[in-house]
């Protein structure tokens, strides 16, 4: 968003001109909108992000997002993505959940999905936030300002880093003394100069919680991830059959994974979830296997309205669900794979014939 004045609410602000005081100001505001932190930094504080990048690519680690090929001059470096802009503030939005992820893993004739995605998208209810303190700092600056929730080639983690919002931690996730790791990030661009925070340091220490946890080995050293075996980027990135030998490593994950997240020994600082759209809407705490396998394209597309789930498809997701039937052991969810083995799809009836073969052998 490229604004100089507000076209949905008019702000009537004197004009602060005080850097100092802007930005206390504006960290008020963010607070008040719902932000639970607020950090700033300057455009070109991450001179190492291309490096990391271009090695990252290289290496292929990307696996099918080859979105993130593109415009990979504006991800690894903010100057060039808007030259005008002298501060990029940093903000963190919270949406810790209630209960312990893992114990939903317990439950094997139920999905798992990832906390982020059982409630409103973010995408969305982040942006309005983002926003409104965006039009606040045009009102109050004079300046202009775009905003971003992930969906623009911008590197928010190493931003916020930077901003000292948090660092990345040997999962790679942003994580904060104050918050844990259960929070979004946004990120407002602007031609106002505010001043900057310091960046934060790593805090991990020799714990590798989070490394020993995962369910596909997909971190090949601290600090670095590969995707491709990543149960997140498998289950929503992913197109196509999942490789045979990741697909036992599943469980009954059907979309995302939260394993190196739930245990962060941070969480203790986990900050509330502001927001109740972000609680689970429904049954997707622990939805029925079953029942998921039951959908069809437009069942799916009223089912995940409103939901970032729905950007997967109903293709991907059931293939999801045919793998944790195939690893539930669960005797009656035989006739729900059975009934996909001939799906349109080709990849729904792959992972429906595989699931009925897992399920046989396990009680045969």
């Amino acid at each position: 968003m490229l604004c100089r004045a507000s076209r949905r609410r008019r702000i009537t602000l004197t004009l602060i001109s005080d850097p100092h005081a802007l930005k206390q100001a504006l960290i008020a505001e963010a607070s008040e909108a719902g932000f639970a932190m607020a950090r700033v930094c300057r455009p070109g504080a991450i001179p190492d992000v291309p490096k990391r990048l271009d090695a990252f690519l290289k290496a292929g680690h990307h696996g099918q997002m080859n979105w993130l090929e593109d415009r990979v001059h504006w991800r690894g470096d903010p100057k060039q993505l808007w030259p005008e802009a002298r501060s990029v503030i940093m903000l963190a939005e919270p949406y810790t959940p209630d209960h312990d992820p893992l114990d939903d893993l317990q439950h094997s004739e139920r999905g798992v999905i990832s906390v982020y995605a059982r409630g409103r998208d973010y995408h969305d209810v982040c942006k309005k936030r983002l926003k409104r303190v965006a039009r606040w700092l045009v009102a109050a600056a004079e300046c202009e300002v775009k905003v971003f929730v992930d969906t623009a080639p911008v590197a928010e983690k190493p931003l916020g880093q930077a901003a000292g919002l948090g660092w990345q931690g040997k999962h790679t996730n942003l994580l904060s003394r104050n918050l844990g790791n259960w929070f979004f990030l946004g990120a407002i661009f602007t031609t106002a100069e505010l001043p900057v925070d310091e960046p934060e340091v790593d805090h991990c220490g020799s714990c590798r919680k989070c490394l020993d946890i995962c369910p596909t080995d997909a971190f090949p050293a601290p600090y670095k991830l590969d995707p491709r075996r990543c149960i997140s980027y498998l289950t929503i990135e992913h197109k196509g059959p999942v490789d045979e030998a990741l697909r036992a490593r599943l469980g009954n994950r059907i979309y995302g994974c939260d394993d190196c997240l739930a245990v962060c020994p941070w969480n203790k600082f986990a900050s509330t979830a502001r927001d109740h759209r972000y609680a689970a809407h429904g049954d997707l705490d622990a939805p029925p296997l079953a029942e998921l396998a039951r959908l069809d394209d437009a069942a799916f597309r009223v089912k995940f309205s409103g939901s970032p789930i729905k950007r997967t498809g109903r293709n991907r997701f059931v293939r999801n669900v045919l793998y944790a039937i195939g690893n539930s052991k669960d005797k009656s969810l035989l006739g729900a794979a059975q009934k996909l083995t001939n799906d349109a799809d080709a990849t729904v009836a792959d992972a429906a014939r595989w699931a009925v073969a897992q399920l046989r052998t396990s009680f045969s």
